[in-house]
């Protein structure tokens, strides 16, 4: 692969928000909650095929739109304190709450674990590690393809689950392929042709996952098994973890073409969606927990299934308005200005030689 452009030095970049990228926000977070709110179901075919669906794609597709937001991520000051507040603080926060809950109803884990996410955090252990990489990406001549090669190289060893090692590993490509992305790329995703395309191949993927049953797919799109767990060769593990990155790609950029570019409600929800990762995870939890909701969904099958799915809508919209925002901002957000050293911010005097 021929080297990509260097990428801007620039860490200030644009401060306006932009339409398109926070729909794409809106509704890729409505993926993620669906699909969650479908895990305990998918032993039903009715539920599987939603779930392989959407977790073919989903992940890869929220990762790229992260990584191209810390395209100007060059380990400053101000860049440090932002991952603290509000990627450290919130992790340690949910992490440790939901492992809590769940020690609570079922007694395990027995110990905390702060450093093994169990559910949801793992994406913030990832973001964190990504986010302090990113300089080096920024500075390697061919970051894509090196990218690529440590996601198959991962599969190929074991590897603890210490802040999500591995996912973090398996889906680096997206987060790296998202630092090269620009808005004209974006732009040029809308043409009437692609959109058609997109359309038609999204919704043909949708009914192959209702009509073929994908063998051992949950475990494969978790991204987070060696090739030796899966019970494969070497070669077949490589063989199936590249198509799976090619799949989500291909996937992820068909997403990002039906992507509405104006304003809209969704925009504004999409500025939201941090609020709505963070505690979507607690509802689901303690419905499943206190109330063994999904045990009493199943019987119901495919009308469960339909319901849960506008539930996980209705859900994930709440969670993205302004009063829960403005509500847990100051837990989720904190400016913890009593942690860190004052940034000196007076103009630098160049001294002369």
């Amino acid at each position: 692969m021929t080297a990509l452009a260097p990428l801007p030095v620039n860490p200030t970049g644009p401060k306006e928000r932009v339409a398109y990228l926070d729909n794409a926000r809106y509704w890729v977070m409505l993926l993620v909650v669906i699909g969650h709110s479908l895990t305990e179901l998918v032993v039903m075919d009715s539920a599987r095929g939603v779930y392989t669906w959407i977790y073919a794609f989903h992940m890869p597709f929220f990762i790229l739109i992260s990584g191209y937001t810390a395209r100007h991520y060059v380990g400053d000051v101000k860049q440090i304190r932002r991952i603290v507040s509000t990627l450290v603080v919130p992790y340690l926060i949910v992490e440790l709450s939901l492992q809590l809950i769940n020690r609570h109803y079922t007694g395990e884990p027995a110990q905390l674990m702060v450093l093994s996410p169990q559910w949801i955090g793992w994406f913030m252990a990832a973001l964190i590690l990504w986010r302090l990489t990113t300089p080096i990406w920024r500075a390697l001549r061919y970051p894509i393809t090196t990218s690529i090669i440590i996601s198959l190289g991962s599969g190929l060893i074991d590897i603890p689950n210490v802040l999500a090692l591995h996912k973090t590993l398996a889906f680096l490509p997206f987060y790296v392929i998202g630092l090269h992305m620009t808005r004209e790329r974006f732009l040029r995703l809308g043409t009437m042709r692609l959109r058609a395309a997109s359309a038609v191949l999204l919704g043909g993927l949708f009914v192959l996952c209702q009509l073929v049953r994908f063998p051992q797919a949950k475990e494969w799109l978790l991204w987070k098994n060696s090739y030796v767990e899966m019970d494969v060769t070497f070669a077949e593990g490589l063989l199936i973890r590249s198509g799976l990155i090619a799949l989500g790609l291909i996937m992820t950029f068909a997403a990002l073409s039906l992507v509405p570019r104006g304003r809209s409600w969704t925009t504004a929800q999409g500025e939201r969606t941090f609020y709505c990762y963070l505690l979507h995870g607690f509802v689901i939890v303690w419905l499943d927990r206190h109330y063994h909701l999904w045990d009493k969904l199943e019987p119901y099958g495919a009308t469960a299934v339909a319901g849960l799915i506008v539930a996980a809508i209705v859900l994930a919209t709440l969670l993205m308005t302004k009063p829960v925002a403005r509500t847990f901002r100051p837990i989720f957000e904190p400016k913890l200005t009593w942690l860190f050293r004052p940034i000196d911010e007076s103009p630098q005097v160049k001294i002369p030689t």
